[in-house]
């Protein structure tokens, strides 16, 4: 069974000054990622701004972290939409690349039933050679994958894990239940990563890594080595920074905090926009108080 690692990061794109992706700047911060605390990269997924990239930017973003960082970490490839054939596209795309795996979020907008999702992710699994990461976020799609329907899918054998970001502990223990131990569950929520550690839950595809990768490690090393004491104290130490950036709709926030980090990942394509003066200030704070800047 394939193991992605604990700790992933859904990276950002970043863009110049043109709003252009800048795929010298996604090399670079692939590597300080991997260097700082990811056992993987997830690249094109929400914090990522995959709605906006096109199909051609997706796979030369691939192309760009499977050459940077290929060979020291798993390397993610969004490529799930709300559309089974171009999804099913876009994998072989990335498998062609080398990608190590893809994410497939669950179609957004369409709203499929439970069946309609089944034969969504089912087509697209059977499609690659890749395992496959299943991604739930009904606050985003408006579609719930729910635990039976996962249950079902974990059945087939390269669909491998899930990134659940539903935001309930209740369905994250649920799924766990109906699913084989060797089927992973990352937490989709940065703040909820300990709890779902706790009903059997493998680790994280991270926003906050970007900035506390290394942090996030020792709160999970922690609690694999059964030290509850410090995972939570690490927990609740990097609590305010998981809210801090989330203070706005992701990714505007983690993208002011690595410029300010001095990490130059520019800015957001529209409808998304920059940080606005006061939520910058409430980042500015959160980085010095962590003694990032």
């Amino acid at each position: 069974m394939t193991d992605f690692g604990r700790v992933l990061t859904a990276m950002v794109t970043p863009f110049n000054s043109a709003l252009e992706v800048d795929y010298g700047k996604a090399r670079q911060l692939a590597r300080y990622l991997v260097e700082n605390g990811s056992d993987g990269i997830v690249v094109a997924g929400t914090t990522g701004e995959s709605p906006t990239l096109t199909k051609e930017e997706k796979i030369k973003l691939f192309e760009n972290v499977v050459d940077e960082v290929g060979d020291k970490a798993k390397v993610v490839a969004g490529t799930g939409s709300n559309t089974t054939a171009d999804s099913v596209w876009l994998t072989r795309e990335a498998e062609k690349v080398g990608v190590h795996g893809v994410m497939l979020v669950t179609p957004y907008y369409n709203k499929p039933p439970q069946e309609g999702l089944y034969n969504h992710f089912r087509t697209i699994a059977e499609a690659t050679r890749l395992p496959v990461m299943l991604y739930n976020v009904p606050g985003r799609t408006s579609a719930n994958l729910m635990p039976d329907t996962v249950s079902r899918l974990a059945r087939i054998e390269n669909i491998v894990a899930l990134k659940e970001a539903a935001g309930s502990l209740d369905q994250a223990a649920e799924i766990r239940r109906k699913t084989p131990a060797d089927f992973h569950i990352y937490s989709g929520e940065d703040s909820l990563t300990l709890p779902m550690l706790s009903v059997g839950c493998h680790g994280v595809v991270s926003v906050v890594a970007h900035v506390v990768g290394v942090e996030l490690q020792n709160m999970i090393k922690a609690f694999l080595e059964g030290d509850t004491t410090t995972a939570t104290r690490i927990h609740l130490a990097l609590f305010p920074i998981f809210k801090a950036l989330f203070i706005t709709t992701n990714p505007i926030p983690v993208k002011a905090a690595m410029n300010l980090m001095g990490h130059d990942v520019g800015g957001l394509r529209p409808p998304l926009l920059p940080a606005g003066e006061k939520e910058l200030a409430a980042i500015r704070n959160i980085l010095e108080s962590f003694n990032k800047i």
